[in-house]
């Protein structure tokens, strides 16, 4: 829709989203200040101490075997890779890179093609020569919509002091129902001895 768009710079830019989402992943998951949750408790909270954690596993190095084809690549450079250690998060920016670039500006797309269905070139005139606020976000709330998705499809995983906390959140009476049907899974699964005695 636009004509200033090429197709050079769409796939520079994928490609350029690829290393730089791959490199910015590896960086990040190195310190906890970036995948320690945050996590309120009370007013006279030690924010230090809440930086504190063991990093879920997708933002701890694993070690990966590569595939026999990329091995073989790999040969050709001169590189006798067999075994790479990454962190599982890396993989997970691959294809929210690969979505930014190649679905994300269908964002952008769409909202040029419902201005033009109006016949204005902004949605706003907030920022001269740029538009509004929306227009330098249009390709955001797409990108924003899917990372939710994907981060709890995918990445997201179950955190036992949050249970804690929504039960904590429950009435006593429904905390005696969550707490009983628990003891009873635990039982059935031989985890716990039944405590009664008759």
């Amino acid at each position: 829709l636009s004509p200033k768009k090429t197709w050079e710079g769409f796939i520079g830019a994928f490609f350029s989203t690829l290393v730089f989402g791959w490199l910015l992943a590896y960086f990040m998951s190195g310190y906890e200040y970036f995948v320690c949750p945050v996590e309120f408790n009370g007013p006279a909270a030690n924010y230090s101490a809440m930086m504190e954690c063991t990093p879920a596993p997708v933002f701890q190095l694993t070690e990966y075997s590569l595939p026999l084809w990329l091995q073989g690549i790999l040969d050709v450079m001169g590189l006798k890779w067999k075994i790479v250690n990454i962190y599982p998060f890396q993989i997970h920016s691959i294809y929210l890179a690969t979505f930014a670039s190649l679905i994300g500006p269908f964002g952008g797309f769409f909202a040029s093609g419902f201005k033009r269905a109006f016949k204005i070139k902004d949605f706003a005139d907030v920022i001269p020569g740029h538009g509004g606020m929306v227009d330098r976000f249009d390709c955001q709330y797409l990108m924003a919509t899917f990372v939710h998705v994907y981060h709890f499809s995918f990445i997201r995983a179950p955190n036992p002091s949050k249970i804690v906390q929504q039960v904590l959140a429950l009435r006593p009476d429904l905390q005696l129902v969550v707490f009983n049907k628990l003891k009873q899974h635990l039982q059935d699964a031989g985890l716990v001895e039944n405590s009664c005695s008759s």
